[in-house]
């Protein structure tokens, strides 16, 4: 029992136990992303950032620690009225970061619940200066002009506002009832521009389809009458060059024909062929006279008409075999 008693009253014991105490008080670990204001005496002296630190004990002591992590910040639903007289229900969410610690220990109370009642007076001027519509469509707007707003105040503060989004926006049930109507007449009406306009375009398009056939009609027609035309004359062309040929080709061989006769009359027995040629076309030219009617009227003298016609036929044969034979 007295070894105890003696330890516990024993002054290096207790020299020890202050010693202990006073490094505790005078050695901190910072974690990261914290930062422990430092008061000396009741008056501000350094930050304490992550990592090993050190104070001097009973003389300075850590004031606040903040959090240097970006934080949310939920805003709760509130009242707001739009410029043009409707009330909205609105709510939101904040999101900021501490970047000074010792501004947002010094210079404001409590930095939170600051925030949030300046991001509730910032939503309710923004959606005063917009009408209802506009509340709808220019959401990101909304955002922008409430983060710029409170950006600028929580300047002194030693905090940065990173973004606002608002969460909802409530309208009243009569509101929305009116809001449904005028969807659904909107509705109505583009679907009568889309029907009008549906109708408008198949017209047009029927207009120009038929003004395409008209015109292709025409233009077949046309195109078939260039061709039959083209297929006459061609037709015309071939009939007047064959008969044209045909002329040609009898001519030639008349024209052989009576070289032949003319070489074979200038012979003794051509002459003689020649007589007997005209002799009987005489002869048939008598019969078709007899022929034509019953009563006949001669001279008397046929053979001898005939041989005065072979005689004169003989003297012309002559006198082409000489005229040949001169040239």
């Amino acid at each position: 029992m007295e070894f105890p008693l003696d330890l516990l009253t024993s002054p290096a014991l207790w020299l020890t136990l202050v010693l202990l105490f006073t490094l505790k008080k005078g050695i901190h670990f910072v974690p990261q992303n914290r930062g422990y204001v430092i008061y000396r005496f009741g008056k501000y002296t350094k930050t304490l950032s992550s990592g090993l630190n050190f104070i001097v004990p009973f003389i300075e002591s850590i004031e606040a620690d903040r959090n240097l992590k970006e934080q949310t910040l939920v805003i709760p639903q509130q009242s707001a009225i739009t410029k043009d007289n409707i009330a909205l229900m609105i709510d939101g969410v904040l999101f900021i970061k501490v970047i000074d610690a010792a501004a947002a220990t010094n210079n404001i109370t409590d930095y939170k619940l600051a925030c949030t009642q300046l991001a509730m007076t910032s939503m309710r001027n923004a959606i005063g200066s917009m009408e209802l519509d506009d509340c709808f469509q220019n959401r990101s707007a909304i955002n922008a002009k409430i983060q710029e707003a409170m950006q600028e105040a929580t300047q002194p503060w030693g905090l940065i506002v990173l973004r606002f989004e608002l969460l909802e926006i409530g309208i009243p049930p009569s509101i929305k009832e009116d809001m449904e109507k005028q969807m659904t007449a909107e509705r109505q009406k583009r679907s009568a521009i889309l029907t009008a306009e549906g109708v408008k375009i198949a017209a047009i398009t029927t207009a120009e389809g038929q003004k395409q056939a008209r015109v292709l009609d025409a233009e077949a027609a046309k195109a078939e009458q260039v061709l039959a035309a083209e297929a006459s004359k061609e037709a015309q062309i071939l009939e007047a060059t064959g008969k044209a040929e045909a002329i040609r080709l009898v001519a030639f061989a008349e024209a052989a024909a009576l070289t032949t006769i003319g070489e074979s009359a200038a012979t003794t027995e051509g002459q003689k062929a020649v007589a007997l040629t005209l002799a009987q076309g005489a002869i048939e030219a008598h019969k078709a006279i007899a022929k034509q009617g019953t009563i006949v009227l001669t001279d008397g003298k046929t053979g001898d008409n005939i041989a005065n016609t072979v005689a004169q036929a003989m003297a012309v044969s002559t006198a082409v075999n000489q005229s040949a034979a001169r040239q």
